[in-house]
């Protein structure tokens, strides 16, 4: 398996900036204010806050599921000023959102039926996507069909097979038992490691976050800022020997305590 040196996020160029970003919806609410993040190219970066800090809102805004109120969303490249749906973007919601009356290839498939490619084309794409994810053998079976963890693979799988630069993952296991959960994780790294794909992974989990990423983001509560950066270190790949370590739980308490302040408990 390759390895993957953590450091070497830092030194690599932007892919996406947010600068000065707030949002504020018809309601009054302000999800965000004076939010400013870069997405380094290639690097796993990890979102954590309290619930409703505005995490998913930031997601959606890089992937122009939504305009900020104030700020500038900057992608890299000679195509900088293009919105975010000219750039080539996969998002994996919170839920699988599968259509339960098409098969799995037919729901990997969709994003390419949608560009209108030929089906020659489409068919091996939908067979490698699979096969990245542990599908290739459930590809003729219907949603309801597959466990939850299994869905979420499809889920997975929908939005590599557009070979996206960006990929970007609002909680995606969160429902997901542990034993799952921690199985998914591993599967994702893998993918992650193999495409060298960019990753921003929205999470609630502390745990979870520095098992993944090479970079974490502490965001305050509503609205949602930017508090503190924790860089994660640890060479990948990773495995249960890193999640059972003393520098595993070090990470941890590093991030909690942040967490803690970030909402304003400075106990």
């Amino acid at each position: 398996m390759l390895m993957i040196d953590p450091t070497d996020a830092k030194i690599r160029p932007s892919i996406v900036a947010l600068h000065g970003v707030a949002k504020t919806f018809a309601n009054g609410t302000i999800a965000l204010d004076h939010f400013d993040l870069d997405v380094r190219q290639g690097e796993f970066l990890s979102l954590v806050g309290a619930s409703g800090c505005g995490k998913s809102t930031a997601l959606r805004l890089i992937a122009g599921l939504g305009e900020p109120t104030q700020g500038a969303i900057a992608w890299s490249g000679s195509d900088a000023d293009a919105p975010a749906n000219s750039h080539d973007i996969g998002f994996v919601f919170q839920e699988p959102t599968l259509m339960p009356w098409a098969s799995v290839s037919a729901n990997v498939a969709l994003p390419l039926t949608l560009r209108g490619l030929a089906a020659s084309l489409i068919a091996p794409r939908v067979d490698e996507a699979l096969e990245r994810v542990g599908l290739a053998a459930f590809a003729k079976v219907y949603p309801r069909e597959l466990s939850g963890g299994m869905k979420m693979r499809v889920s997975i799988a929908r939005a590599l097979v557009t070979l996206p630069t960006l990929l970007l993952m609002d909680e995606p296991f969160a429902a997901l038992d542990e034993i799952t959960r921690f199985k998914l994780n591993n599967d994702l790294l893998n993918v992650w490691q193999a495409l060298n794909k960019t990753i921003v992974f929205v999470t609630h989990s502390v745990f979870e976050s520095v098992y993944l990423s090479q970079r974490i983001v502490i965001m305050t509560s509503r609205p949602g800022r930017i508090f503190s950066e924790v860089a994660i270190d640890a060479p990948y790949p990773r495995d249960e020997r890193f999640r059972t370590s003393a520098e595993y739980g070090g990470y941890c308490r590093a991030v909690s305590d942040a967490l803690r302040r970030a909402s304003g408990d400075a106990s």
